[in-house]
């Protein structure tokens, strides 16, 4: 396949007709564009996070897009040149300049990463591209929920990770003048 890693591309059918943007991965005989068929994967909360909606890009054929020429800025298909010491080189057929690889920047923060909603709002509606998520309440690590050590002599806290007493009271105990008889 003549397009790679790095190309401008425009996709020219589909339900993205119209728009631009790189192409991030080339998988066989289908590209991964930047922006373009997008999908939403929703992820269920768990102990260690809340739950979310994640966009990502799904891959879309080949044939559907067409290289940008950088001089006029027009979709081109892509012709093959040699050089004078016989290596291939990618040609715009519109103006017949040689096609450059671009580089791609990598996203940034980490793949899965929570993305934050709007300040404050939180709700089934939003507009379209706006990720939301799904805020728990604040947590504090085991320890300080415990209060035990010299954060909770500051604090003046009862600390909570030690026995108190259980016993039942006097007044609701039953008389030891009962025997179940047993033993004896």
């Amino acid at each position: 396949m003549r397009i790679h890693t790095g190309d401008f591309v425009l996709v020219i059918s589909g339900k993205d007709k119209g728009k631009t943007g790189t192409v991030l991965r080339v998988l066989g005989d289908r590209l991964v564009v930047s922006d373009v068929n997008m999908r939403t994967r929703h992820v269920r909360k768990t102990t260690q996070g809340p739950g979310q909606r994640l966009k990502y890009e799904a891959s879309i054929a080949a044939s559907n897009v067409m290289v940008m020429d950088a001089k006029t800025k027009k979709p081109t298909r892509i012709g093959v040149r040699l050089d004078e010491k016989g290596r291939k080189m990618r040609i715009a057929k519109v103006s017949g300049e040689v096609l450059v690889q671009g580089k791609v920047r990598a996203k940034k923060g980490p793949k899965a990463a929570p993305l934050k909603a709007q300040e404050g709002k939180v709700g089934k509606e939003g507009k379209e591209g706006e990720v939301q998520q799904v805020a728990g309440p604040e947590r504090k690590p085991f320890w300080k929920r415990l209060s035990f050590g010299a954060e909770a002599v500051q604090e003046g806290e009862e600390p909570k990770g030690q026995v108190t007493d259980h016993s039942v009271p006097a007044e609701t105990r039953i008389p030891e003048s009962f025997s179940h008889g047993r033993g004896s």
